[in-house]
């Protein structure tokens, strides 16, 4: 399925050299569609663990079901974004993946762009990066919004594109995950990494669901 998948959209992916063969690793990502968390984990030559939201796993339509199938079929991490209890609950999950030395997958965002423009990042991010220590390498997103857009059910054909960034340095402008101020230090340094490579406008606000 993945194979044909890759094939229909001609995946193209750049950068792969920046992503570890091995041990923790925190992919830090961009997003523009429910198809992201398909085709970031087609790009790379490891099995990856997101944190997605709870609506992923009961997709409507031929790709939203696959993408549940997906998301049940590797042992995501889902997220009830409308309780702050819970979505703060399942950071100690994504750590556990990165602790056993694995590679995780986030959207800083916390949600799809609504308008292809990147918006500031939550730091549950920065968390999970100085909490477990994984190199963070930032990723960029293109051409899933156009496989599958906002609102609909039926996948078109498109060309998408993955590109991985250097890992971001954080040692030295952060290092305390219980600390506020350092944590959107290191998240914004995040968030710059991610715009580097993805070439979106910044907006310093967070996106809407």
């Amino acid at each position: 399925m993945y194979e044909l998948v890759k094939r229909v959209v001609r995946l193209r992916v750049e950068g792969a050299e920046h992503v570890p063969a091995d041990g923790p690793l925190l992919l830090a990502s961009n997003h523009l569609s429910i198809t992201d968390s398909t085709f970031l984990p087609m790009a790379v030559a490891r099995h990856v663990t997101f944190m997605a939201k709870a609506e992923y796993f009961t997709g409507r339509g031929p790709f939203g079901r696959f993408v549940s199938w997906f998301m049940s079929r590797d042992g995501q991490v889902a997220v009830d974004r409308d309780d702050k209890r819970a979505a703060v609950a399942s950071l100690d999950t994504c750590l556990d993946v990165l602790n056993r030395g694995n590679a995780f997958a986030i959207y800083p965002e916390g949600t799809r762009s609504p308008d292809g423009r990147l918006y500031r990042g939550r730091t549950g991010v920065a968390w999970l990066a100085l909490k477990s220590g994984a190199p963070v390498v930032p990723v960029a997103m293109f051409g899933t919004d156009r496989v599958l857009p906002p609102g609909s059910v039926i996948p078109r054909p498109a060309r998408v594109r993955v590109v991985f960034g250097k890992p971001v340095q954080l040692a030295a402008i952060a290092t305390d995950p219980e600390n506020a101020r350092e944590r959107r230090i290191a998240t914004e340094a995040i968030m710059a990494a991610i715009g580097k490579i993805s070439g979106q406008e910044y907006v310093p606000k967070y996106a809407r669901a």
